[in-house]
């Protein structure tokens, strides 16, 4: 490992370079005038495969954006076989004008780099690869084999994956999946994540009168639709945060005494907490849980965006005529995705009044997921990530969604690592998006130890 440690230190500003390159890329899947991009960011990735000396590197049409594929599959029979799992596509930039420089155009201030997707997951995907070139320019080998799959629809509900891997899912055949697509749990804090929540997004439309009418006129006598919409979703939640969709938490398994804990011994300070995110204290979430267990444990729901009526400056006294919502919630183990969006649209459409008209549409979703923490592939993580950092990795739970990670399971039946590198405030899905270059630096070594102890 020592002649590996010392390529990966001689190369570090050839990795920036490179990663400059993948993150100038506006590979955003959701949008369709980026279509030609997230075409052009899948050729870069699988261009990058063949250049760090993997085998087979393809791009493989989907139904929609498609995914790359790469192999290495020289270290025998006996040895185990991992997966490597991560995303090119990015998320939307919007607001543009709360970025301090152009989201495409990757910046590095004060030992950070700036770009949408510098930590979710561009970032922490070329880690990984370059991590397998140390191994494959040093030594000319891997200590495992290893296959590398990386999709173009992560953000937009990986709509495509499950069909892809059940199609092909003895060329994916494996003995585990590596993942690096979490957060540690804080600076020098390297973690493994055991427990991703699962996503139900929805989307409600409500319709009033045929057209905007002057609210003079007839306000009082016909139902406004933007008012009727927010006491639907006013009634979503009591006054101590709990979600009152009859049956939501039907299948919720509770936060264990063992594992209350756990969670308590984290380091967790709540005062800097907000201060990181700029408000007074924690809330918006039921009221008899920890802000780490409603982070982790519990499920949640919330208004992701709404529209109707007249937003633009000034005054104009209208009762419009049509309003909607998005609104997404995060689901914890045991939860069901379809079955939570139809008792959210029975829900809706059992309390909406009969003066409007409301449609809900399932935009997308996925299930939870909790994998085993005393696999091989589990402990050989703890150790790389011990030997990176130097001090003792926690194992932690996070609020994000990675719906594929259970599909791994049912599918290959393999159990995820999920060994991420970011930090929970490097404003992944936000503006300013960034991602420690340390820890990138750290997580190229994690990850090349990674694959010698799991050997």
């Amino acid at each position: 490992m020592d002649s590996i440690l010392s390529f990966i230190s001689s190369n570090n500003e050839r990795y920036l370079e490179e990663l400059r390159d993948f993150l100038s890329i506006p590979s955003v899947s959701t949008a369709p005038e980026h279509v030609q991009d997230v075409a052009r960011c899948a050729e870069w990735v699988k261009d990058q495969l063949l250049a760090i000396g993997l085998d087979n590197a393809r791009v493989v049409p989907t139904g929609g954006h498609p995914v790359v594929y790469g192999e290495w599959l020289h270290a025998g029979s006996d040895a185990p076989t991992v997966l490597f799992y991560g995303h090119y596509d990015v998320q939307p930039v919007d607001p543009l004008n709360l970025w301090t420089n152009p989201p495409f155009e990757p910046t590095v201030r004060d030992g950070k780099v700036y770009a949408r997707g510098a930590v979710d997951d561009k970032g922490q995907v070329f880690l990984q690869l370059k991590s397998i070139e140390a191994h494959l320019k040093v030594n000319g080998r891997l200590p495992v084999n290893v296959k590398v799959l990386i999709e173009g629809e992560e953000e937009i509900g990986s709509v495509h994956l499950e069909q892809f891997l059940h199609d092909n899912s003895a060329m994916l055949a494996c003995d585990t999946v590596l993942v690096s697509d979490t957060s540690m749990f804080g600076e020098n804090l390297p973690s493994l994540c055991y427990g991703l929540r699962g996503l139900t997004y929805m989307e409600v439309h409500v319709t009033g009168p045929n057209r905007d009418l002057h609210s003079g006129s007839f306000g009082g006598a016909i139902e406004n639709p933007v008012n009727a919409l927010c006491k639907m979703i006013a009634g979503l939640k009591d006054e101590r945060g709990r979600i009152t969709i009859n049956g939501f938490y039907d299948d919720v398994l509770p936060v264990t005494t063992e594992e209350r804990a756990q969670f308590a011994r984290l380091p967790f300070d709540e005062d800097a907490f907000c201060r990181d995110n700029g408000v007074a204290a924690t809330g918006g979430g039921e009221t008899d849980y920890t802000p780490l267990e409603r982070l982790w444990a519990r499920p949640t729901l919330d208004v992701n965006g709404i529209w109707g009526g007249f937003t633009g400056e000034g005054a104009k006294t209208v009762l419009p005529s049509k309003a909607a919502a998005k609104i997404s919630m995060r689901l914890v183990a045991n939860q069901n995705t379809e079955d939570i969006a139809e008792k959210f649209t029975r829900h809706i459409l059992q309390h909406a009044p009969e003066s409007v008209q409301v449609e809900v549409r399932t935009l997308h979703g996925g299930n939870p997921a909790l994998t085993p923490v005393d696999t091989p592939a589990m402990e050989a993580a703890h150790r790389a990530l011990h030997t990176a950092f130097g001090v003792e990795p926690f194992y932690i739970r996070e609020g994000g969604s990675i719906p594929i990670v259970l599909l791994f399971e049912t599918i290959l039946h393999a159990p995820t690592v999920l060994m991420g590198f970011g930090l929970p405030n490097e404003n992944a899905h936000s503006p300013d998006e960034h991602f420690d270059l340390e820890n990138f630096r750290r997580g190229i070594i994690a990850s090349a130890l990674f694959y010698n102890e799991l050997a």
